[in-house]
């Protein structure tokens, strides 16, 4: 088979069976893609020597082990499909080993920054009012940029103060917030989002300048310039009020499941980092606090 036709069937398998993110699709065919011009385009070369020869190639050329662990896992993805397509006659993707990436412990604020990001005078102009909005269910939920830029109008339920979230894989769950968040966004619904309704709006919550479905990169140009009004705030994006959101919950009292629930985690080992980042900070508090310390 030739490589577009090999590049053009995984493409369709990753979108269609594996229902994977457009991000995610994007590197696994840019990876893919380098490694069968590093072969010459010919899958019979495709054993575990040759893949352990691209990825050291990779690491000599200065990659990051993160960047190798994902090109690691998308191998064994796309040996897995050739496999199973009977285009080799064996998987070698199953004798690579796990190329594991540090996990650094993601910056958050503390509670008192938190709160200074979110009180803020407002004028009552549109953007004002959507901004601080997204901010509050950004915090207040701990939902991650695309799905709050996929949110729509229906998916609020005012209510029972819960909002509707479509995650990763298309899994949906239900995320509570609490009254700041309820308030900003009756401000925004109420007095904003009405005066930048476009014919093309449809039903999106949170809306640009023109009227269309907001985007992420608008998203965290607003965190991004909210936090540099904060003194001492890390300079982070909307994932770094993910992390917060977590890192407060947890310091709050609350259990790893009902965070890994609310965060939409798969896998409990995700949400334990945050776990990592509280007893960090407690014992920076502790080694300062202490007269033992």
């Amino acid at each position: 088979m030739g490589v577009d036709e090999v590049i053009g069937e995984f493409e369709s398998y990753l979108r269609f069976e594996r229902d994977l993110s457009p991000h995610t699709v994007r590197a696994y065919l840019g990876d893919v893609t380098a490694l069968l011009e590093h072969l010459g385009g010919d899958l019979k070369g495709l054993d575990v020597v040759a893949l352990r020869g691209w990825l050291a190639a990779q690491h000599d050329a200065g990659k990051a082990r993160a960047t190798l662990a994902r090109r690691t896992a998308c191998l064994r993805t796309f040996t897995a499909f050739c496999h199973r397509r009977g285009w080799l006659s064996d998987d070698p993707g199953l004798l690579l080993g796990t190329a594991k990436a540090p996990r650094a412990l993601p910056a958050v604020l503390d509670q008192e920054q938190a709160r200074q990001a979110l009180v803020t005078p407002s004028t009552g102009e549109p953007r004002e009012l959507r901004d601080q909005a997204m901010l509050e269910v950004l915090y207040a939920t701990g939902i991650r940029v695309s799905e709050l830029c996929g949110l729509d109008v229906d998916d609020v339920d005012r209510d029972r103060r819960v909002v509707r979230v479509l995650g990763k894989g298309r899994k949906e769950r239900a995320v509570p917030f609490g009254a700041p968040a309820l308030q900003a966004l009756d401000r925004w619904c109420v007095h904003g989002r009405p005066l930048w309704v476009r014919e093309g709006s449809g039903p999106a919550l949170f809306l640009g300048v023109r009227g269309g479905r907001i985007d992420a990169g608008t998203v965290r140009r607003v965190v991004h310039a909210r936090l540099r009004q904060v003194e001492g705030a890390p300079d982070m994006g909307p994932h770094g009020l993910r992390h917060s959101a977590a890192t407060h919950l947890l310091e709050g009292g609350a259990d790893l499941r009902s965070v890994q629930e609310l965060l939409g985690h798969a896998s409990l080992s995700s949400t334990q980092v945050y776990t990592h980042v509280s007893i960090d900070r407690l014992r920076r508090a502790y080694n300062q606090a202490h007269p033992r310390a």
